[in-house]
């Protein structure tokens, strides 16, 4: 069993009395086997999405074993010299505060505070992609707190007995809805029609531009979305969601509801049937008041379960702050309850367990963004309907937002994987489109270039891993229906330091991304081959301290190329960011051409090819993160090579070339080269 802090082992175990501190709901779920009667994709006939809220990434998981978390090993560079961890506050940002866990027992049934996390406030926080004003655009320190696996143990079992994403991003970045709409239609009306482009919580009035479930009903898909009416699904009761009731409705989490085409349709018709439809628990007993699942069980054990469903919980279980995680630990193991009740479903069936936005709370990867407005860098992919020019917030990139949990739950995707390919929202329709061919054109190409269709995360050939013990959330059972006003204080520690990350890999996906960045010198610039040799698109950002108009953003799509010019004189120092760990750094003077460095793959291994293009013997230390370093003086004109096999770390390399007599220079390359199996995940993640 997992690990848990004390109080919460204690409640889990019911002070003695429970019979068991196991639940049956993931153990069932991860042993039944999967329907394989291709062995495809096609044998997947329901797809479920559980969408809860406002959590980012590294709040929950930056300490899990085996993910880019707090151990990344290449963070961001800010403008203030410090990584990122160390995000600027106070008067002047002369002050710093770091990720950090409250100190307060039962974490994960605390009613942490509610941060800031509208669009200008999301873009506050990126700041252009500098991604280094979390504090002062969220105005509190809060925004750097995290959980770990004692705090919401469920959520930790789950990633261990099944598929965890760890580069899924919400879709913009903003709030809740018109990431929601990205889920639901593809975009917020980005063409302006329709009522679009929408970037806040409003929904008055109703929109009109076409939703994927239209798509689906047009092509015969089924479809419906699970939820409880809550006093009402009209406009007098907020579509689902009465404040004074948290504990019902669906928190206004069906965004289809504020659809004009939604709202004329009437009983009988596909729209209003399979969107309107729900529980209503408040005219239940009072011991039956949290029975939201009767719909959803009935539909299963029937085998009527719709090829597409999606699930909008009531908000108290939603996991939106300051609502507990671990009450949101109870809902999603009630919903795993009910598909896993029927075995002949289940093994047909795809869970994706995902969170809408990341609510203010700080994640450590800046998210892939397209050069458009005032941001610098260029694109091999249109970045058409990318950009934000409206009144409603400041002008910006609409995303990718920041990265958010996506656990991927099915017969297919069991034993603790993770898949480190880059998606966002719209990934999940991709899926869908993939798997019942029904295309959603709302799509921008350049989404579609930087972001997968999540069909990596699954190994469809092989059985399943043997069934996980996981921790009971019987406990997590809220204890009464009241709402918390008062947050309890989280100030950072008085000691602040980066939080340690669990030591480990994991068994990690294999990707499509071969990605090469090279450089040459002259006295006038930088220039740039970023070179994209595989079957993904990929996004790259260049940061640099020294350089006028960094950051850049590079999208370079399958097969592709860009050749940036970078204008500049004397030092600089220019770091390039990439998926799964991609880095390269180049360090210098333009005045001096000193060492050309080339890195390649060679048969399963790193070739670093160097070149002195100097006029002297020049000393050479190459520190390889991963074994023995070397050492050698080059001769002016020489050229040489030194060969890393990449066998025993499972194609992870991490070498940085410097010279000694010139301390300014560095050469850095690091990443996984993809041989198209799996593999694990960084070994220095953790170490």
């Amino acid at each position: 069993m997992a690990e848990v802090h004390r109080r919460t082992f204690l409640q889990l175990a019911g002070g003695g009395a429970a019979a068991s501190v196991l639940t049956p709901s993931i153990a069932r779920a991860a042993s039944i086997p999967a329907h394989r009667r291709l062995g495809t994709l096609d044998d997947v006939e329901h797809i479920v999405v559980l969408m809860q809220e406002n959590r980012s990434f590294d709040h929950y998981f930056g300490t899990m074993r085996g993910v880019r978390g707090f151990g990344d090993p290449h963070p961001a560079v800010l403008r203030s010299g410090k990584s990122v961890w160390h995000q600027p506050s106070g008067a002047k940002l002369a002050d710093q505060v770091l990720p950090f866990r409250p100190d307060l027992d039962n974490l994960g049934l605390q009613f942490l505070q509610d941060i800031d996390h509208g669009w200008n406030s999301q873009h506050g926080g990126f700041a252009d992609g500098n991604h280094d004003r979390w504090v002062p655009a969220k105005t509190t320190p809060a925004t750097m707190a995290h959980l770990e696996r004692g705090d919401i143990p469920f959520h930790y079992a789950l990633a261990d007995a099944f598929t965890t994403c760890d580069a899924y991003h919400c879709s913009i970045l903003g709030p809740t809805n018109p990431n929601r709409y990205y889920l639901w239609t593809g975009w917020v009306g980005n063409d302006g029609k329709g009522g679009g482009p929408e970037i806040g919580n409003f929904f008055e009035p109703a929109f009109s531009w076409k939703t994927y479930p239209e798509r689906l009903e047009a092509a015969g898909i089924t479809w419906k979305i699970y939820q409880d009416k809550g006093s009402g699904l009209d406009q007098a009761h907020r579509w689902g969601w009465d404040i004074f009731k948290p504990y019902i409705g669906n928190f206004g989490d069906n965004p289809l509801l504020y659809f004009q085409q939604y709202q004329d349709a009437v009983a009988g018709q596909p729209l209003h049937d399979r969107a309107f439809d729900g529980t209503t628990v408040a005219a239940n007993p009072p011991q039956q008041d949290l029975a939201f699942f009767e719909q959803l069980a009935a539909d299963v054990q029937a085998d009527t379960l719709p090829q597409i469903s999606w699930i909008a919980a009531p908000e108290a279980l939603s996991e939106h702050p300051n609502w507990p995680a671990n009450f949101g630990a109870w809902y999603v193991a009630q919903v795993l309850d009910a598909l896993t009740s029927n075995p002949d479903v289940w093994a047909k069936t795809v869970v994706f367990l995902t969170y809408d936005e990341n609510d203010g709370f700080f994640d450590h990867v800046v998210p892939p963004y397209p050069a458009v407005g005032k941001l610098n860098g260029d694109s091999t992919v249109p970045v058409t309907n990318e950009l934000y020019t409206g009144k409603e917030g400041i002008h910006g990139p609409f995303g990718l937002g920041i990265r958010v949990p996506m656990t991927v739950i099915s017969p297919w995707s069991t034993g603790g994987w993770v898949c480190s390919e880059v998606f966002d929202h719209t990934s999940i329709l991709r899926f869908m489109e993939k798997r019942f061919g029904v295309r959603e054109p709302n799509i921008t190409r350049w989404r579609r270039a930087v972001c997968g269709d999540l069909t990596s995360a699954f190994d469809f050939s092989k059985t399943p891993a043997p069934p996980p013990t996981l921790p009971s959330t019987d406990a997590f059972v809220p204890p009464d229906r009241g709402r918390v006003l008062v947050s309890p204080p989280i100030p950072p520690p008085a000691q602040q330091r980066v939080p340690k990350q669990e030591p480990g890999t994991r068994p990690s996906r294999a990707l499509g991304y071969r990605l090469r960045v090279d450089l040459s010198v002259s006295d006038n610039g930088l220039a740039f081959d970023l070179t994209n040799h595989g079957s993904l698109g990929a996004h790259l950002q260049a940061r640099s301290n020294d350089v006028k108009g960094a950051p850049f953003s590079y999208t370079i799509g399958a097969g592709k190329a860009l050749h940036p010019v970078l204008a500049t004189r004397g030092a600089y120092d220019v770091s390039f960011h990439g998926p799964n760990g991609f880095f390269r750094r180049f360090a210098g003077n333009t005045h001096q051409a000193l060492l050309e460095v080339r890195g390649r793959r060679r048969e399963g291994a790193l070739v670093i090819t160097l070149h002195n293009r100097s006029d002297q013997t020049l000393r050479v230390q190459v520190a390889n993160a991963y074994g023995t370093d070397r050492t050698l003086k080059a001769r002016k004109g020489a050229r040489y090579e030194f060969s890393f096999p990449l066998a025993a770390t499972h194609g992870w390399y991490d070498v940085l070339v410097t010279l000694p007599d010139q301390p300014h220079f560095k050469r850095g390359l690091a990443g996984r080269f993809e041989n198209g199996r799996a593999r694990t995940t960084d070994p220095q993640l953790g170490s």
